[in-house]
């Protein structure tokens, strides 16, 4: 990492409020280059608290696009951080409404020309896509990183039509304990304990939305790019990772907006869910902000930085590698595609060995060893050797290769099955086995069986019926070696990545009727010329991690073998207790539990504590936020419990409980 004092512009930073039609002010931070001429605008919008949370990311990049020549402008959303107003619910068409107002009032500042882009990861991200949907004038390019253009299937709510236990509760519940967080007094004076009580009596918990809508309908149509892709006018730079959850989206959008004549590029990295220069596992790290500062220049500034002679598509493949949690630098290189679907990728059938039906009934813990579906760059983020997962589940192993075997895209498999029970679950994970038996996940896929007419209805199984079913495994580029072995492993269960239904039910596959259908890729003419620049950043923002306490384990495993009990236990480990330079002391603590029983799908259940403390000595503020959240379900129903304490100093100022019960529809 090199970290860059010499920009070609000198910079200052300064806080302002941004009106909005309704008159919410918005607070926003501006980074400027110190010139008389105007210049365009960078916008990145989301609701993580520009004087905390993201504070040190931020540092890393918004100085740096100052340096050379843009205003970069970081705004939180309304109801969060500093801003006014009330919080909605993610995505809302109020977000929306005022980040186009966002991006129009900076266009008409006199420091800007007038034409505005827009970036961001996750939350971020979406944003930026969904607003470029909206096509407001001024919006001439985007930059989405890890982000999704189908908000119910690639989101932390739903996966192949099945209900994310994992992260649908875990992001919900944190949420819930973000929202919660009060206004800084350092940036919005004496009455920000006010707004924070008008803030707290606002807020509901976003799980009871998210549970309450269980197949695709016109809540997560809402805001879903790849509902017309043809509405995205500005020029998208689309950029994910393979051990992200969203890296399927920059797929969809090189081919639909491609298509759709609109002028787009994808890059996928080996990077989890982070921006690709910050030097988190695994790597290998580029210059994400020189890459940018490309597309920049070219749409906002018209200067031909050949970003229109960039493959369509840029790609890690990586080698072949054995199990582990965690990879500093992923073996592999980078491959580039004009066009995607790409002539070089061939889609390859092979029929699943053996010819007699196959019972599929796995034990309801299947999928602890399942990994973060959130992967962050913490030490146990991936999944481990899969050998006990391949155990219990049904494999089907491939002949041993004698040449090497290189993927690009999304493999799928096709199943002929037979069920007993009206509603299941199927998933499927791809392996590289070794020579030694060692087991790496390569990628999986999963699909709700009363979903496998469409995510929009459910079609419950006629019990004892046989169907045929397909269904797309998530994307990756992957190199088997010779000796190795591809591995088609079926269970019937994987939590807590999905929530079981209430039968457990298994189902047979018969494999001489089925088959996994991989995307083979041979060399192309630019796979050799493909290469970014060292990453580099501002100067780090000097935020300081006290304490010399050891933290706990990041995921544990607990057996009770006598209950037939299993427990995952996750520390999520976002940050932890970190001071910063003006004098902010913030802690934070969560602790995430999945509890299931091997024998019992009802027995599943969830449980999300958040623990947040605010402080500043010099004002005498100590702001502390509580949050716990739990979820089980019975045969009908689905129960929510959630409870928020908040305290000023020693006093408690706010105490809410919520308990919901949601028909199971879908789930």
């Amino acid at each position: 990492m090199h970290i860059r004092t010499d920009l070609p512009h000198p910079t200052f930073a300064e806080d302002v409020w941004i009106p909005l039609p309704d008159g919410t002010r918005l607070f926003a931070r501006v980074w400027r280059p110190r010139t008389t001429e105007p210049v365009p605008a960078l916008l990145e919008y989301l609701p993580y608290r520009l004087s905390d949370w993201t504070a040190p990311r931020d540092a890393q990049r918004h100085p740096w696009y100052a340096g050379h020549g843009y205003a970069s402008v970081r705004v939180d959303v309304r109801g969060h951080g500093n801003s006014e107003g009330l919080p909605t619910d993610e995505y809302s068409e109020t977000e929306l409404r005022d980040g186009v107002a966002v991006v129009e009032w900076l266009a008409a500042q006199p420091w800007c020309t007038g034409r505005v882009g827009m970036f961001g990861i996750s939350w971020g991200g979406f944003n930026a896509l969904q607003l470029a949907a909206r096509a407001p004038q001024a919006l001439r390019a985007v930059v989405t990183v890890c982000s999704a253009d189908d908000r119910y299937d690639n989101d932390v709510h739903y996966t192949g039509g099945s209900v994310l236990a994992v992260d649908m509760h875990a992001w919900a519940a944190t949420m819930l304990a973000f929202t919660c967080r009060p206004p800084d007094p350092a940036f919005v004076g004496s009455d920000w304990r006010e707004r924070w009580l008008t803030r707290l009596a606002a807020v509901e918990p976003y799980i009871h939305t998210w549970l309450s809508h269980q197949s695709r309908d016109a809540y997560w149509r809402h805001g879903s790019v790849c509902e017309d892709y043809s509405a995205v006018r500005a020029p998208v730079l689309a950029v994910g990772g393979w051990h992200d959850p969203y890296r399927d989206t920059v797929l969809r959008l090189a081919e639909h907006l491609d298509a759709a004549g609109t002028p787009v590029r994808g890059i996928i990295g080996p990077w989890s869910h982070q921006y690709p220069d910050r030097g988190l596992p695994p790597g290998p790290a580029i210059g994400f902000l020189q890459e940018t500062l490309r597309w920049w220049d070219h749409w906002l500034k018209d200067e031909d930085r050949g970003v229109t002679q960039d493959p369509l598509l840029r790609s890690w493949i990586s080698e072949s590698h054995p199990p582990a949690t965690c990879y500093d630098q992923l073996p592999g290189r980078w491959v580039g595609d004009r066009s995607w679907p790409s002539p070089n990728v061939t889609p390859t059938t092979w029929t699943l060995p053996g010819t007699a039906p196959r019972p599929v009934a796995s034990p309801q813990h299947t999928g602890v060893d399942a990994g973060r579906f959130f992967p962050f760059g913490n030490q146990a983020d991936l999944p481990p050797d899969q050998r006990e997962e391949d155990g219990r589940s049904v494999c089907f192993d491939l002949p041993e290769l004698g040449e090497r075997l290189e993927i690009l895209g999304r493999p799928a498999v096709r199943l002929r099955l037979t069920s007993e029970v009206p509603r299941g679950q199927v998933v499927a994970r791809l392996c590289d086995v070794a020579p030694d038996g060692s087991s790496t996940l390569v990628t999986r896929g999963v699909l709700n069986l009363v979903a496998r007419q469409g995510r929009d209805r459910v079609v419950e199984w006629e019990p004892g019926a046989t169907e045929d079913v397909e269904f797309q495994l998530n994307g990756i580029g992957h190199t088997f070696p010779p000796g190795h072995r591809v591995r088609v492993a079926l269970s019937s269960a994987y939590w807590p990545w999905v929530w079981p239904h209430p039968d457990g039910g298994g189902w047979t596959v018969d494999p001489g009727a089925s088959s996994v259908v991989l995307p083979v890729r041979t060399p192309g003419p630019d796979d050799g010329g493909i290469a970014f620049e060292e990453p580099e950043q501002s100067p780090p923002l000097g935020v300081t991690h006290p304490g010399s306490q050891e933290p706990g384990p990041e995921r544990r495993v607990v057996r009770d073998v006598a209950a037939g009990e299993w427990r995952l236990e996750v520390d999520p480990r976002y940050g932890g207790t970190r001071h910063y330079p003006d004098g902010l002391e913030f802690t934070e603590e969560a602790r995430e539990v999945y509890t299931v029983r091997s024998d019992e799908a009802t027995s599943a259940r969830t449980r999300s504590d958040w623990s947040v403390r605010l402080r500043r000595a010099d004002l005498g503020w100590d702001a502390r936020v509580r949050t716990r959240s739990e979820i089980t379900a019975d045969r009908d129903a689905f129960h929510v419990r959630d409870e928020v304490v908040c305290h000023d100093g020693d006093e408690e100022v706010f105490r809410r409980s919520w308990r919901r019960s949601i028909p199971r529809t879908a789930g």
